[in-house]
C-alpha cells in the first residue's frame, strides 16, 4: 500500500468517526423533542429562554451555514443571528406560527444536505465561513466544530427534558444512567444535597427536591 493510499484510508476512517459522533448528537436531540406537547416543546426553561424546539431550530441553522454556505452549497434554512441572518436570538426559539413539523422537516432536509457535503468533500477541502473572523476552515475543522456544538446543545436539551417530564439519557432503552427507581433517585438527590450543604456549612435543606415523575 502506498503512503497516499494509507493516508486516504486514514482520512476515510476519521471522517466516518466524526460523522458517527455528529449523527449520535442529532438522533439524541431529536429524541429529546419527541412526544411533548406544543407548550412543553417550546416553553422557556431558563432566564435566557432556552427551549427544546429552539435548540433544534438553531442546530438546523448552524448545519445549513457550516455544511452549506461555507462550502458554496447553500440550502434553505432558518438564519443564524450570529451571522447577521436574523434578529438577535431568532434562531433559538419558535414563533407560534412556526409549526413543529416545519422545523423538524427543515432540519431533515438540512441534515441530508450536510451529509452530502461530508460525503462529497475531502477532509482537507477548504470552505469560507461567511461571517465573523473564522475565515477559511477545512471540512475536518467544520466537522469537529459542528459536532462539538451539537453535543453542547444536547447537554442543554438533557437538562430541559428532565425538568419537563423526568426523561433522561442518550436514547430510549439505553439511557446510560445508574439503575434505580424513583425512591432511589430521590435518596440519591438528598445525599448529594446533604454533601453540598455540609461542604458549604449549611445544616438544613432550603428549597424543593426533585419532582416526582
Amino acid at each position: 500500500m502506498s503512503e497516499s493510499d494509507a493516508a486516504t484510508g486514514t482520512d476515510s476512517a476519521t471522517k466516518a468517526d466524526l460523522h458517527l459522533y455528529l449523527q449520535d448528537a442529532r438522533e439524541a436531540l431529536l429524541w429529546k423533542v419527541d412526544g411533548l406537547s406544543e407548550y412543553d416543546l417550546r416553553r422557556p426553561v431558563t432566564r435566557t429562554g432556552t427551549n427544546l424546539l429552539g435548540l433544534v431550530k438553531h442546530v438546523c441553522a448552524a448545519e445549513a451555514a457550516y455544511f452549506g454556505e461555507t462550502f458554496g452549497r447553500p440550502v434553505e434554512a432558518p438564519g443564524l443571528w450570529v451571522a447577521d441572518a436574523a434578529e438577535p436570538n431568532a434562531d433559538l426559539w419558535a414563533r407560534a406560527d412556526e409549526s413543529r413539523a416545519d422545523i423538524l422537516d427543515a432540519y431533515a432536509t438540512v441534515r441530508a444536505h450536510a451529509d452530502e457535503t461530508i460525503t462529497l468533500l475531502d477532509l482537507e477541502a477548504v470552505g469560507r465561513v461567511p461571517w465573523g473572523r473564522r475565515g477559511e476552515l477545512t471540512l475536518r475543522r467544520v466537522l469537529v466544530h459542528v459536532t462539538a456544538e451539537l453535543h453542547r446543545h444536547l447537554g442543554q436539551a438533557d437538562i430541559i427534558r428532565e425538568l419537563i417530564d423526568g426523561s433522561v439519557g442518550l436514547r430510549p432503552g439505553g439511557d446510560v444512567m445508574a439503575p434505580g427507581d424513583e425512591d432511589w433517585w430521590r435518596a440519591h438527590h438528598d445525599r448529594v444535597e446533604a454533601a453540598a450543604r455540609e461542604a458549604a456549612g449549611h445544616a438544613e435543606p432550603n428549597g424543593p427536591g426533585p419532582s416526582a415523575t
